[in-house]
C-alpha cells in the first residue's frame, strides 16, 4: 500500500470509529436503562429505539451515495455528520422513549456510510481494497469492544443523556478528520453514468445486498436479547458484561486475519466467503438450541464475531469490484440502505420475538435468514478481479486498472 492509501485507510477508519463509538455506547445499556423512562417497559418500543437509526439510514443512504457521485464525497460526509450530531442532541434531551426514537431517527438521517466507503474505494487500488475495508471493519469492531467495556461505567457516571452528548462531540471530531486528514479524492472517471435501475437490479449486487441485510439484522436482534441472557444465566451484572465481550471481540480479530489473508493473497475470496456464512449459520443454530446455557451463549458470541468481522470486511470490497466506476456511490448507497434496513428490522423483530416467544426464537429466525443467504451466495458467479497495469502511482497513489 502507498503512503496515501495507508493515510486514507487510517483516517476513514477513524471517522467510522468515532461515529460508531457513539452508537455502540448506547447498545449495551439502553435496554436496561429504558425500564426507568416512560414507555420503556414495552420491549417492542425498546427494539424500535435501538433500530430506528437504521430506518432513516435506509431512507437516505441512496440519496447520499448519489449526491457523493455528483457533488463530492467530503461535502456529503460533513453534512451527514452534522445531522448525526443534531440527532444525538435530541436524544440527550429526550424525556421518554418516543423522543429517544425521534433522536435516533435524526441520527440515522446522517447516512454517510456509502459516501465514506465510496471515498475509501476511490483512494485505494483494488488489490488493497479489502485491506482498507478490513481496517474500517476492524476499527468498528474495536470501538464495539471498547464501548462494551466503557458503556456501563460511563452510564453510571454521566447517564444516558451524557452518552448521547458524547456521541455529538465525537461526530464533530470526525468532521475535523474529514476536512484536515483524509486525502483529496481523485476525479471521477469520465463517461456517462449507468441508469440507476441497472445498478439497483444487478443480480450480483442484489445477492451481496441481501447478505449485508441479513448480517446486520441478526446482529441487532441478538443484542436485544444477549444482555438479558448474560444476566439471567451467567449471573453477570451489566457492569461486568465487558468480561465476556472484550475477550470475545479481540479474539475474533485474531481469528479473522488468516481468513482475510487467504482470501486476498491466495485468491480464495469465494471459499472464504461461503465458509464465513456457514459459520454464521452454525453459530445461530447452536445458540438457538442452547440459549439457556451461559457457556453456549459466550462461545456463540465468539464464533459470531469471527464470521461477522470476515463478512463485514469482504462485502463492501466485493460491491466495489462489481459496481460500475461512475455509479460506485449509488451502488454503495443501495448496499448501505439494505444494511440499515437490517438494523431497523433486526431491532424491531428481536424485541417482538422475545416479547411474544423467547430468546431462542430470535436465534432461530436469524438462522433461517442465514440459510437463505448461504443458498444465494453458493449460486453466485465469481466476483471479477481487476488487476493493475500501470506501474507509477498517481498523485493519490491510485493505479489505472482494467478487467
Amino acid at each position: 500500500m502507498s503512503r496515501d492509501e495507508k493515510r486514507a485507510g487510517v483516517a476513514l477508519a477513524s471517522i467510522f470509529a468515532l461515529r460508531m463509538l457513539g452508537l455502540f455506547l448506547i447498545l449495551p445499556v439502553f435496554a436496561i436503562h429504558a425500564q426507568s423512562i416512560p414507555g420503556g417497559d414495552d420491549l417492542t418500543l425498546v427494539g424500535i429505539a435501538l433500530g430506528a437509526y437504521g430506518l432513516t439510514q435506509a431512507m437516505f443512504q441512496i440519496p447520499f451515495g448519489m449526491a457523493s457521485d455528483a457533488f463530492g464525497r467530503k461535502r456529503v460526509i460533513v453534512f451527514g455528520l452534522l445531522l448525526f450530531a443534531a440527532g444525538s442532541g435530541v436524544a440527550a434531551l429526550a424525556p421518554d422513549v418516543w423522543w429517544t426514537i425521534f433522536g435516533r431517527v435524526l441520527q440515522g438521517a446522517g447516512a454517510i456510510s456509502a459516501a465514506v466507503t465510496a471515498l475509501a474505494s476511490d483512494l485505494t487500488r483494488e488489490q488493497h481494497r479489502t485491506k482498507v475495508m478490513a481496517m474500517i471493519g476492524s476499527s468498528i469492531g474495536l470501538v464495539f469492544a471498547l464501548s462494551l467495556v466503557a458503556a456501563p461505567a460511563l452510564y453510571a457516571a454521566i447517564g444516558m443523556s451524557g452518552l448521547f452528548w458524547m456521541t455529538a462531540v465525537l461526530a464533530v471530531a470526525a468532521i475535523g478528520l474529514v476536512t484536515h486528514v483524509v486525502p483529496p479524492a481523485p476525479p471521477l472517471p469520465p463517461g456517462p453514468k449507468p441508469p440507476f435501475r441497472d445498478v439497483l437490479l444487478d443480480t450480483q449486487l442484489l445477492r451481496l445486498n441481501f447478505g449485508i441485510f441479513t448480517l446486520h439484522m441478526v446482529q441487532m436482534a441478538m443484542f436485544v436479547v444477549v444482555p438479558g441472557l448474560l444476566v439471567r444465566y451467567g449471573g453477570l451484572p451489566l457492569a461486568s458484561h465487558w468480561k465476556i465481550y472484550l475477550p470475545v471481540v479481540l479474539a475474533s480479530f485474531v481469528l479473522m486475519v488468516p481468513a482475510i489473508i487467504l482470501a486476498e493473497k491466495r485468491n480464495k475470496v469465494r471459499p472464504v466467503f461461503i465458509l464465513a456464512i456457514s459459520l454464521l449459520l452454525a453459530t445461530l443454530l447452536v445458540m438457538w438450541s442452547g440459549s439457556a446455557n451461559f457457556t453456549v451463549v459466550a462461545g456463540g458470541l465468539l464464533s459470531f464475531f469471527v464470521a461477522f468481522n470476515i463478512l463485514e470486511a469482504m462485502l463492501p470490497s466485493m460491491i466495489s469490484r462489481i459496481a460500475p466506476p461512475r455509479a460506485k456511490g449509488a451502488a454503495l448507497g443501495i448496499y448501505n440502505t439494505t444494511q440499515a434496513l437490517g438494523l431497523f428490522i433486526g431491532g424491531a423483530m428481536g424485541g417482538w420475538l422475545v416479547k411474544n416467544f423467547d430468546a431462542g426464537a430470535v436465534f432461530l429466525c436469524g438462522a433461517v435468514m442465514a440459510a437463505l443467504w448461504l443458498v444465494t451466495a453458493a449460486t453466485m458467479p465469481p466476483v471479477p478481479v481487476r488487476r493493475a497495469v500501470a506501474t507509477p502511482p498517481s498523485a493519490h497513489g491510485i493505479l489505472e486498472t482494467k478487467s
